[in-house]
């Protein structure tokens, strides 16, 4: 199984950290607004939200995996929920490399590999450095157009 570049936990800390200031920014603007709510509240709300924040996106960083198999793009991902996805090469429809502005700040990159169907239609693979990303992207559109030709004998 593949890991992650290590550059991915700076921006899932970066999400965690938005998260906990913007939750501390609506409690410091209910206690200007109505409701009373202690500075040392809000502060340690935010202190909360960031040790939490943090926690999870190493421990996301720790678990999500993925490897190509002969049938198979493999997934495993999940803190809380643990997910694992198979999705089909016969089942790929298209391949794209995503290039975000924080991810390219980052030197990375996410593969997203859209399948057949119509639940969850498509798998993101983040935190790749962008010659992984493409590399990744050419094999796994060579090996949907294989399995389509075997599929189809």
């Amino acid at each position: 199984m593949e890991s992650l570049h290590p550059r991915i936990r700076l921006l899932w800390i970066a999400r965690g950290a938005i998260v906990a200031i913007v939750l501390g920014g609506i409690l410091f603007g209910l206690d200007q607004w109505q409701f009373s709510v202690p500075l040392a509240v809000i502060a340690g709300v935010v202190a909360i939200g960031l040790v939490l924040g943090t926690v999870y996106a190493l421990r996301l960083y720790q678990l999500w995996r993925f490897e190509l198999q002969d049938d198979a793009l493999y997934l495993e991902r999940g803190v809380v929920t643990f997910v694992e996805t198979a999705v089909p090469f016969v089942r790929v429809q298209h391949v794209d490399t995503q290039f975000g502005p924080v991810e390219r700040v980052l030197g990375l990159s996410s593969v997203v590999v859209y399948t057949a169907g119509s639940r969850n239609a498509d798998v993101r693979i983040p935190g790749l450095t962008p010659d992984r990303a493409r590399s990744l992207q050419d094999t796994l559109r060579e090996l949907a157009v294989e399995s389509e030709a075997e599929d189809a004998v």
